[in-house]
């Protein structure tokens, strides 16, 4: 019989609290608007939400190759070093600082409407081409999703359930924008989008400093 039945407890991949306050950054990262977010919305002014939706789906067949190389990779580094990657971890909140830095002193200026022909290869392609082309992406999930690891469970399958976690996110979140393009273009002006990205930088400082506290203790 299995111990976890006998006592009437289930091991859980990670505490309910982590994932909570990890559900709620994601959120707060998918909503920035980014390179995926102006495709999205620019092909669903032009070519109309299908378009649109059909880049999500590109984008997200490429996030699931990032998330693996990042789940891989995380798994085999938190094996071989141990409680010495609480230091990964470190460098990683300091990046997410910094990166907050760079959107209060360069913030987005504006979601831009203007979408390119319709691509040889499809809408698909487009999608899938511009989120694998975007080196930042596997950085940023590197530096990110280790933050939320619990170093006493098992690795993959928290690794696994946040990466998938911030795809669901991402894809319910450029959903809404395919789906009320003509609203979001009206909305993402130039002052408006630079405040968005301004509190964003600050939610990143303020969410990096509280990681780096926490891994201190």
């Amino acid at each position: 019989m299995n111990p976890a039945m006998t006592t009437g407890q289930v091991s859980s991949p990670m505490s309910l609290q982590v994932y909570l306050a990890y559900i709620a950054a994601c959120v707060g990262l998918a909503l920035l608007p980014g390179p995926i977010v102006t495709l999205v919305i620019a092909n669903g002014l032009r070519h109309g939400t299908r378009a649109a939706l059909t880049n999500i789906a590109g984008v997200q067949a490429a996030m699931m190759i990032v998330i693996g190389i990042v789940a891989i990779g995380l798994t085999s580094l938190m094996a071989t070093m141990g409680y010495w990657f609480d230091w990964v971890r470190f460098a990683g909140a300091a990046y997410l600082v910094w990166l907050g830095i760079k959107l209060i002193r360069s913030p987005v200026e504006g979601v831009e409407a203007e979408a390119p022909p319709p691509p040889r290869g499809g809408f698909f392609l487009q999608g899938f081409l511009v989120a694998l082309s975007n080196p930042k992406l596997l950085v940023f999930f590197g530096a990110f999703i280790p933050q939320f690891v619990d170093m006493g469970r098992d690795h993959f399958p928290q690794v696994a359930i946040l990466g998938i976690t911030f795809m669901v996110v991402a894809g319910l979140t450029d959903g809404t924008y395919a789906l009320l393009a003509g609203r979001v273009r009206s909305f993402f002006s130039a002052r408006r989008t630079r405040m968005m990205s301004r509190v964003s930088g600050g939610v990143m400082i303020g969410g990096g400093v509280w990681l780096a506290l926490t891994r201190a203790r």
